[in-house]
């Protein structure tokens, strides 16, 4: 059996929500909490605390007008720089892509929303098929679970209330409040109006602002898409620079990029053997934002921390899961095999993968230049993008902090193993401490050290303990059999295989908080389960 692919059987539960959706196929998407309630749909997670290690660095008036006082400087330049350059140094066929990530689907449907332009992680086979099937109504559960303006995932959770606690000025705003208006703007725009004159002691003298101290953002200009790639219409594209609704709301976090997150998380447990390229695909429209001057690094970082935690707490939701997130993957593999004659992993062989180049060689500050040619190569990408080179701002070489219900991320790359050895997987694959917003050893867990692409491509070896080791990660998905040689008896042999409750190790060795689980690091990063099992939600 190909392990990169595996279906979910369905439950029964879903018969009323398929025959709904079905019969409205060509109308617009329909929300699946229509149909039915979960428990997750009231218990969404707190983003604002979530993200409150922000005010480690900024600290806001109180008044959302986008004024405070900057708490590290150091970081916030940091923030400023890479913003700069991202944004002068994207090819002019990323500014476009940019641009693309940027729209989201009216209500009409003649156009399309990042849960649609994310197709170009699926490769040139699939990701045509997708887009056609998401447009001509023939993935109507699909639709319903992951557009960017009303799925029931993809449009989970909102960022409004953080920005408004947060209010931090975004990049293309002056900080100079006499800097001319530009024509065209809404008069709420005016730079008299709003600016980030509070930042304005940490960038004069700065090299890539003005001498006012104007960060040197270059606008990308409106444009019609006539490609017709994601669309059977033409389509106007604008990154909204003089819309009030975009000059006056907080830069952090991103909510472009937390619905890129809701959008790429959820396609990318649907489809496990594709999870590394879609998600750094959704990090690429993160850093598309960016590229529009109208995010920052940091922002980007908080869109993606808010994108997991809501996903991890739909997957967390059992009925969610049986009766949305499982019908919804079988109905898109289906489709997707349908249409292209075979299985997934032919159709990806007889097309290329998705690649990126987003700045045409040149190498971001303290980074790479980003390009994607592979799975290890994505892999990587997403990777840097985690955390953009911040120097660190909080403890080093602190303990994994995995969050309760993250290992619910994982449970369509790895169905056989158990809670706790997918929650193993995540610690073992995590980044380090002491980045900006890491929560690490809180009782929330930190999700801004979570690397989930290189947790979904990881080749996982089974102990006969009952523990689990990342062998390698940047490859095909894998879960190795117990050595026979290894297994000394049946308890072992069953934990190994992937039971639910996995032995002590009998180890003495300090215990690590891991979300709900408790866990043992024993030698390299190997970290074994102590027999608890995470409750579930029922």
């Amino acid at each position: 059996m190909n392990q990169r692919f595996r279906f979910f059987r369905l439950s029964g539960a879903v018969t009323i929500p398929v025959v709904t959706v079905a019969l409205l196929a060509l109308s617009a998407p329909l929300a699946a909490s229509a149909a039915s309630s979960y428990p997750s749909d009231t218990a969404k997670p707190d983003l604002p605390s979530l993200l409150s290690g922000y005010t480690s660095l900024w600290q806001s008036d109180g008044v959302n007008d986008l004024h405070g006082t900057v708490v590290d400087a150091s970081t916030l330049a940091r923030n400023d720089e890479l913003a700069v350059w991202i944004n002068g140094h994207a090819t002019p066929a990323q500014q476009f892509l940019a641009l693309q990530d940027s729209e989201y689907q009216p209500s009409d449907n003649s156009a399309y929303d990042q849960s649609i332009t994310i197709s170009t992680a699926l490769g040139s086979v699939l990701g045509p098929i997708y887009v056609t099937g998401r447009q001509n109504g023939s993935l109507p559960l699909t639709s319903a679970l992951i557009n960017s303006s009303n799925g029931t995932s993809g449009a989970y959770v909102s960022t409004g209330a953080s920005k408004a606690a947060f209010s931090y000025p975004r990049p293309f705003l002056p900080t100079d409040p006499s800097t001319p208006a530009v024509a065209g703007d809404d008069p709420g725009c005016a730079p008299t109006v709003v600016n980030a004159s509070s930042l304005t002691s940490n960038r004069v003298g700065a090299p890539y602002a003005s001498s006012q101290g104007n960060l040197l953002i270059t606008r990308v200009p409106s444009v019609v898409d006539t490609t017709h790639q994601f669309s059977t219409n033409d389509v106007s594209l604008s990154a909204a620079y003089n819309s009030t609704g975009i000059c006056t709301g907080g830069a952090f976090p991103s909510g472009h990029t937390t619905t890129a997150y809701q959008a790429g998380i959820t396609l990318a447990t649907l489809l496990p053997s594709l999870a590394p390229e879609i998600l750094t695909r959704a990090s690429e429209a993160g850093n598309d934002r960016i590229v529009l001057g109208v995010h920052y690094p940091l922002d980007i970082m908080g869109g993606r921390i808010s994108g997991e935690a809501a996903l991890a707490a739909r997957w967390s939701d059992a009925k969610y899961r049986t009766e949305v997130l499982e019908p919804a993957q079988k109905e898109l593999i289906d489709y997707l095999q349908q249409q292209c004659g075979g299985t997934l992993d032919a159709c990806l062989a007889r097309g290329a993968a998705y690649q990126s180049n987003p700045y045409g060689g040149q190498a971001i500050p303290g980074g790479t230049s980003q390009i994607v040619t592979d799975r290890s190569s994505a892999v990587a990408v997403y990777g840097e993008r985690l955390d953009y080179g911040f120097t660190k701002t909080g403890p080093v070489a602190q303990a994994p902090s995995v969050p309760a219900g993250a290992e619910n991320l994982l449970l369509s790359t790895f169905p056989s193993l158990s809670d706790a050895q997918r929650a193993s997987v995540l610690a073992q694959t995590e980044i380090s401490s002491g980045d900006p917003l890491d929560a690490s050893g809180s009782a929330g867990g930190s999700w801004q050290r979570l690397n989930l692409a290189a947790a979904t491509s990881a080749t996982v070896q089974l102990n006969a303990d009952g523990s689990v080791t990342v062998a390698s990660v940047g490859g095909k998905a894998a879960v190795l059999p117990v050595a026979a040689t290894n297994v000394t008896d049946p308890g072992a042999a069953a934990a190994a295989s992937g039971s639910s409750s996995l032995a002590a190790t009998g180890l003495d060795a300090e215990p690590i908080l891991v979300g709900s689980v408790a866990a043992t690091l024993l030698g390299l990063g190997m970290v074994a389960a102590l027999g608890m099992r995470r409750r579930r939600t029922r």
